[in-house]
């Protein structure tokens, strides 16, 4: 059964909902969530229904352009690494340019825009432009991807901060600016986007900086969708071990004690016959023998 953009938004109403009006020559900024089309917010789909322009990036799953209204230009401004890409500037530009011809434009990104999405790169431009828009958050892959995994990014028993980082800066070296041996020190979960090319180096600055070799690590490559893989190895062997199983981006590393929640909250498992454990902290032994 194929399902329509009709037939998702027949039975809402877009004035009870409160759902803004898209003008023409407005640049709407969009984050499409991890993957699944069912993460999307009903600003987006709103967005989707009326857009006379998309212009996506590359880890915008192709299912969710199919709810774009009929007769919409579909536009690709995918970047990703190694891979030849538009520059940054002249995607901002072109969303400049289709405003001003007086269309609707979607700026669909990737989970959150403002989380490592350069939204607010391209926001900024707008404001120079003069062109009008509107900031739709998203359901960024550090916590979607990680839910879908069975791993929280938080949890009480395991951790009251957790640090976000991007595993490349602006050159497509591994963050020279990152402070590692504060993170090392102040961060019990730390969630990576980006950072598989440079995860060798970077588990080394960990482990350098005092993090146990033990301590377990959770590898998610594209959460949320029906290929999602999750490969759980320890800070000493992340490297190693998602080289041998030949794990590829789009992933998110996480580093901390919660990836041990997965054998209790793994529920994608669940559904396919894994017996989950009730106590994967072994909290009730603890507290046994404490």
């Amino acid at each position: 059964m194929t399902t329509t953009p009709n037939d998702l938004t027949d039975g809402l109403d877009p004035s009870r909902l409160r759902l803004p009006d898209f003008e023409a020559g407005w640049v709407w900024l969009a984050g499409a969530g991890p993957g699944d089309p069912g993460l999307l917010t009903l600003h987006v789909l709103n967005g989707l229904r009326h857009a006379d322009v998309i212009v996506y990036d590359a880890l915008v799953d192709t299912s969710i352009l199919d709810l774009a209204k009929p007769g919409a230009i579909i536009d690709y401004a995918g970047k990703r690494g190694g891979k030849p890409s538009p520059k940054q500037r002249d995607i901002s530009l072109k969303l400049v340019d289709y405003a001003r011809a007086g269309h609707r434009v979607l700026r669909l990104k990737g989970g959150d825009p403002f989380v490592f999405g350069r939204g607010g790169e391209e926001a900024l431009t707008l404001v120079g432009a003069g062109v009008p828009f509107r900031i739709i958050p998203g359901v960024t892959a550090g916590i979607g991807g990680l839910a879908y995994a069975g791993i929280p990014a938080t949890h009480r028993d395991t951790n009251q901060a957790v640090t976000f980082l991007t595993g490349h800066d602006q050159t497509g070296l591994a963050p020279s600016a990152i402070n590692w041996d504060a993170i090392a020190r102040g961060s019990p979960v730390i969630v990576m986007y980006m950072a598989m090319k440079h995860l060798a180096q970077i588990t080394q600055n960990l482990l350098d900086a005092g993090r146990d070799a033990d301590e377990p690590v959770a590898i998610v490559c594209n959460g949320t969708l029906a290929n999602q893989k999750v490969l759980e190895t320890t800070l000493a062997r992340a490297a190693e071990d998602a080289a041998a199983a030949t794990l590829e981006p789009p992933a998110i590393v996480c580093v901390g004690e919660v990836v041990r929640l997965r054998a209790g909250l793994d529920w994608l498992g669940a559904i396919a016959g894994r017996r989950l454990d009730a106590d994967p902290l072994d909290l009730r032994q603890t507290s046994e023998t404490g």
